[in-house]
């Protein structure tokens, strides 16, 4: 507890809080709990489910802070009109008499020109630094480690990798530094796929795994040292014609991995209270905050979290936090592999991103436009399945386990909102967008540094939920 002397009319000296509820057990929700307790505060979690019951779940699991960039860009006004034209685009918005939605897509597509994408990537650029220091943070004390890449990024010819390679380097102009090298040849690339070989072995990990060459820019398919150690996996057909490898990114099983951090907050003397349906918080100056829950006596602590993911709006809204949070959900699906898939595959002009996940092989893809709590759509399942049948092989895209979808906070800046609210001791975290899994430890160390030192450190300054 902070403690310090004071002259008569000085202000009252802050008090470091003892006690705090967290509202939301998906990742961005667990891993502030769990820095909370770092320092010293005891903690409950409150979810209406349980722990990884949001979009925590059933994500690809991706750790690539190299692309976590800004959702609107400048495509999208190219992009966006064929997409409302196909029911069977990645990019779905239902036609439908919606005024919020509407509102937050007029603000969303207002957000997709060259200066805001700039201006956004600027502000995340420092928070994406943070992002895999934290994860290793987390390994230090027990939680799994997650699994070095390489990514392979596949394209049906090099014209289709140029939007692609220029995001990258749009990212490394705003600070990062973001390893991606052509890797497919067509004389040497099944002779260098992992998962080809006898068993599936792998050869390293991280960026030893494939040698770093450094950066590329659009044109510099012939990078020294393409394909010496990875190629293309042996899931895709020959219409992927242009490979490539994205080195110094991670990967995770997102369920397994949030649920071991629910189990590290309950080992630390933590409570997480499931079947608990927030409806309300209640604030004042040196008196705390009341968590108002449906049927249950109200939870009491010095200090509040709300991370809600998409719905934060009907806590936070009535504490000043304005900014609109729309729904984008994801859906994905396991299938099984002729050959065990050890690496992470991205087709970006489908929107598609898999990840190996307990033997089988996750698909996710798909950015829904609706309400977080609407029924499960099959049609945009059947979607994904056409968009990657011709590009797959030895993959029984028949054999589907655990169908999912889950609602990503989006907002229409593409910034998170990370902060204090106008009711004292209430705090938000959440508007991830798509990052919410990569950005949330180092959102929760963050956030416990402000909610304990009263000081916003600098990476979190842009996501002010009161701007």
């Amino acid at each position: 507890m902070a403690t310090s002397r004071t002259t008569p009319g000085s202000p009252a000296p802050r008090r470091s809080p003892r006690t705090a509820v967290v509202v939301g057990a998906g990742m961005v929700g667990l891993v502030t709990a769990w820095h909370l307790q770092e320092r010293g505060v005891e903690v409950t979690v409150l979810d209406r489910e349980g722990v990884a019951a949001g979009s925590s779940w059933g994500n690809a699991g991706w750790l690539t802070p190299g692309m976590a960039m800004p959702l609107a860009d400048p495509t999208l006004w190219t992009y966006a009109p064929k997409a409302l034209l196909d029911p069977a685009a990645p990019l779905h918005v239902p036609a439908r008499l919606d005024p919020r939605l509407w509102s937050f897509l007029a603000r969303f597509a207002a957000h997709a020109t060259p200066r805001a994408w700039d201006r956004a990537m600027a502000a995340l650029t420092p928070i994406d630094r943070l992002a895999l220091d934290a994860f290793d943070e987390l390994a230090a004390h027990g939680i799994p480690r997650a699994t070095p890449g390489p990514f392979v990024i596949g394209f049906e010819h090099e014209k289709q990798a140029a939007a692609f390679l220029h995001e990258i380097a749009q990212v490394e102009a705003a600070g990062q530094v973001v390893p991606l090298r052509r890797i497919d040849r067509p004389d040497d690339a099944a002779r260098h796929s992992p998962s080809a070989r006898p068993g599936g072995g792998r050869t390293g990990e991280g960026r030893d795994a494939v040698g770093h060459a450094g950066s590329i820019r659009p044109g510099d398919a012939t990078a020294p040292g393409a394909g010496d150690a990875v190629g293309r996996p042996a899931q895709l057909t020959d219409r992927v014609r242009a490979v490539y490898a994205l080195e110094g990114q991670r990967f995770i099983e997102p369920g397994p991995f949030v649920g071991a951090l629910g189990d590290a907050v309950r080992a630390r003397g933590g409570r997480i209270v499931t079947g608990a349906t927030v409806t309300g918080l209640r604030a004042q100056e040196g008196r705390g905050v009341q968590v108002l829950v449906d049927g249950q006596e109200p939870v009491v602590a010095d200090v509040a979290v709300l991370a809600t993911g998409a719905w934060l709006p009907g806590l936070a809204r009535p504490l000043g936090v304005r900014t609109l949070v729309q729904a984008g959900r994801g859906y994905s699906f396991t299938v099984k592999t002729d050959v065990p898939v050890e690496q992470p595959v991205y087709l970006p002009s489908r929107r598609v991103a898999c990840t190996p996940y307990q033997g089988r092989f996750r698909i996710a893809g798909t950015m829904e436009f609706r309400g977080p709590d609407e029924p499960f759509q099959p049609r945009r399942i059947d979607a994904i399945l056409a968009s990657v049948r011709d590009l797959f092989q030895g993959v029984d895209l028949d054999d589907r386990h655990d169908e999912w979808v889950g609602s990503r906070p989006v907002t229409p800046d593409g910034l998170p909102l990370v902060g204090a609210t106008r009711a004292p001791g209430v705090y938000v975290a959440g508007g991830h967008g798509m990052w919410g899994v990569v950005l949330g430890p180092a959102t929760g160390r963050l956030l416990a540094e402000q909610i304990m030192t009263g000081t916003v450190p600098p990476e979190i300054r842009p996501f002010d939920p009161l701007r």
